[in-house]
């Protein structure tokens, strides 16, 4: 699935008429196109959790307890090292899920998970979610088509940190978390922009300056507005279109 493919399912999600579970709406877009049996089957499961920033998820090689349908917000996808820095390898928002490695069959997670941008999920444990996919052939086959989007996310990001511009990747990221989210403002801080991007905070602070000078975005305590979304497309490397 591309950038864009997924920024055109983001907007054919929001003109649905929303489906609801336990007084909230339904956005994640992996539960609202599953028949009803199938819904019903699963619903049975679901928790509805508030997601605070920066909250774990999962952790580098431990057992994955839940599986997480992303409802708003953001979660950030890591790839840690030995000295504990760490470089993002995908997100997922209201298109996807959290517990990619489940559907493919392993117990614990290669990647660590936090919340990047605070929202909701509907949660269900890992036992839960394996039966499920044993008797649910649509939502086997959505989870596996989201693990795959992830895993061309992981091979276009080791491309793109190793061949393009701190302010291509920026507004590349930028970009990529606004179709997940929506509206204009991205609540980040400087620091964990550099996280994600595998760079220096004061590179990311020097690209930041480009697109703000240019006029494409604005940045102020912990929150990028993106001002002109066309002109940030054209600033973003080609990443964004493939």
């Amino acid at each position: 699935m591309t950038q864009n493919s997924s920024r055109r399912l983001a907007n054919s999600a929001s003109k649905r008429s929303a489906q609801h579970f336990d007084g909230h709406s339904i956005h994640n877009e992996i539960l609202l196109g599953l028949p009803k049996s199938e819904c019903d089957s699963l619903f049975s499961h679901l928790e509805f959790v508030e997601l605070q920033t920066h909250a774990e998820l999962q952790e580098m090689g431990e057992p994955i307890k839940y599986a997480y349908f992303m409802n708003s917000g953001l979660a950030s996808i890591l790839t840690v090292m030995g000295d504990g820095k760490s470089v993002e390898v995908g997100l997922a928002g209201k298109e996807g899920f959290v517990g990619v490695p489940l559907a493919a069959g392993f117990a614990s997670s290669p990647t660590r998970v936090v919340a990047q941008v605070s929202g909701s999920a509907f949660k269900v444990s890992a036992a839960n979610l394996l039966d499920l996919l044993r008797r649910c052939p649509q939502l086997e086959k959505q989870l596996h088509r989201f693990s795959q989007t992830l895993g061309l996310q992981a091979t276009q990001v080791a491309a793109c940190n190793r061949l393009h511009e701190v302010e291509e990747r920026l507004a590349r990221w930028l970009l990529m978390s606004q179709d997940r989210i929506g509206g204009d403002i991205v609540p980040l801080t400087q620091e964990f922009l550099a996280h994600m991007l595998g760079t220096r905070r004061a590179s990311v602070t020097v690209a930041a300056g480009i697109l703000q000078k240019a006029g494409l975005i604005t940045y102020d305590r912990g929150k990028v507005k993106i001002l002109n979304r066309d002109k940030l497309e054209t600033a973003a490397c080609e990443c964004y279109e493939t």
